[in-house]
């Protein structure tokens, strides 16, 4: 009979350890056993409105992290509240990221997310998608160095296509990206009217990549910047591209750097630039590209009245290939072109002659080359201060001017001397995050309150009494 009495008296305190630690929230039993499995991609529990009833904001946060058996992030839970979250490099991992996911499914605040270098694999992206099908507010998305493959492609690809989300910058950079993965995605693209911002650089696409890209450009109707840099879209993946641009009406920057595209992708760009009518910047940098295909190009800029900023540095360029771009320019009454970097060519001074020339009518061009072949660096002379004439070209009074109009002030006016690379310098100086607009306000002078003189105060004194 003691010996009934003691065991039931420890299954009595058993009882009550367990009942004095109840858990909030819990996975059910297939869950639990679906985790342990291997299978963290999903990102709904068996009834999420129960697991997570009444939790929020931070709350969330933490017992996601505990099913998931992660550390939480105090970063991410201090910052919850505001509209940015960067947790690049902090290593989250799948599981990691999948605890994120659950705290912003609900969440209206965060409009842009950091999670760049995470190793989040494809695990992650698929609740990254799943969480934006249902998250109403985050708009800008970077998950770029992640390894996501082919499978994680396919997890944002069916989220674009679906247009399911509120997206509209999405940075892919550096996730292994192949042919498999530029299919969906192109695909997808193809429909999509969200995203307008989409970086794909430093991934693996192919001359096959480059005809998928081509046809999704063909019909897109929304993407405005694409970056495709450090690829390998070579000459016909860039031919295919050339000819999709040629039918699209909505692309203005289009980043093409490090593709190896040659004179016959430069030969592509010139036609397609001969009938589009968006395209603003183009960055055709390091690619192979020499006389020949500068003048192939050119073809296109002479008759082209949108392109304001062509960028072709480290291509094997000589004064010839300058030459023609230059005159390019010369020869297009509708040309809008405001930069030409081919900064590491050697010119000579028959090339600067043309270059003032032609800027006597287009003040607004900026070309930037490398070292004048024969010229002798000499110490700039010394100009007067160039800021007394700024007010006076700022005929708002608002201290900001676009950089085309104050290129052209500053090289039509004559009571302060600069030449074109002075006037360069100080358009960097005053607008130094490239927004194509000079922004002086910073440099307004502020007078000092001026003290009262002892007679002044004297009399104050006297009326105060």
């Amino acid at each position: 009979m003691e010996n009934e009495s003691e065991k039931d008296t420890d299954q009595n305190e058993e009882m009550s350890d367990t009942s004095e630690s109840p858990e909030p929230l819990s996975l059910p039993d297939a869950s639990a056993e679906k985790a342990t499995q291997g299978s963290d991609t999903d990102l709904e529990v068996k009834d999420p409105g129960k697991a997570f009833a009444g939790v929020t904001g931070a709350e969330l946060y933490l017992e996601a992290c505990r099913l998931m058996e992660v550390v939480p992030v105090s970063h991410f839970t201090q910052n919850l509240a505001k509209p940015c979250i960067n947790l690049s490099h902090h290593g989250l991992g799948p599981r990691g990221v999948k605890a994120i996911a659950i705290a912003l499914v609900s969440n209206a605040t965060v409009t842009r997310l950091e999670l760049e270098d995470n190793c989040i694999l494809a695990e992650g992206a698929i609740c990254i998608a799943e969480m934006l099908r249902e998250n109403c507010s985050l708009q800008e998305l970077n998950i770029s160095n992640n390894h996501l493959g082919t499978e994680g492609a396919e997890a944002i690809a069916s989220l674009l296509l679906d247009n399911a989300s509120y997206l509209y910058a999405l940075q892919l950079s550096g996730n292994n990206f192949g042919e498999e993965a530029v299919s969906c995605l192109a695909e997808a693209l193809m429909g999509n009217y969200q995203v307008k911002k989409l970086d794909l650089s430093h991934n693996e696409f192919s001359e096959k990549g480059g005809r998928l890209l081509g046809q999704m450009l063909a019909s897109n109707t929304a993407l405005e910047i694409l970056d495709l840099s450090w690829n390998h879209l070579k000459r016909k993946g860039t031919a295919a591209l050339g000819t999709g641009l040629r039918g699209n009406g909505a692309l203005k920057i289009l980043n093409l750097s490090w593709n190896s595209i040659g004179n016959e992708g430069a030969q592509a760009l010139g036609e397609a630039l001969k009938v589009n009518s968006t395209l603003v910047h183009l960055d055709i940098s390091n690619n192979q590209i020499n006389n020949e295909g500068a003048k192939k190009l050119c073809r296109g800029l002479e008759v082209n009245g949108k392109l304001e900023v062509l960028k072709m540095a480290n291509n094997p360029l000589t004064v010839e290939g300058a030459t023609a771009l230059v005159l390019s320019v010369r020869k297009n009454p509708s040309s809008m072109m405001a930069e030409i970097n081919i900064s590491n060519v050697l010119v000579n001074e028959n090339f600067i002659k043309l270059l003032d020339f032609v800027c006597q009518t287009r003040p607004e061009l900026d070309v930037i080359y490398g070292e004048v072949e024969g010229r002798i660096s000499k110490i700039p002379k010394q100009h007067p201060n160039p800021m007394k004439l700024i007010q006076k070209i700022d005929k708002d009074g608002n201290m900001k001017i676009p950089v085309t109009a104050f290129r052209r002030a500053m090289l039509q006016q004559s009571s302060i001397p600069l030449d074109r690379v002075q006037i360069r310098e100080l358009v960097h100086k005053l607008d130094r995050n490239r927004t194509g607009i000079v922004d002086y306000s910073h440099l307004k002078e502020q007078k000092p309150a001026q003290k009262p003189v002892e007679g002044e105060m004297k009399e104050e004194e006297k009326e105060d009494m």
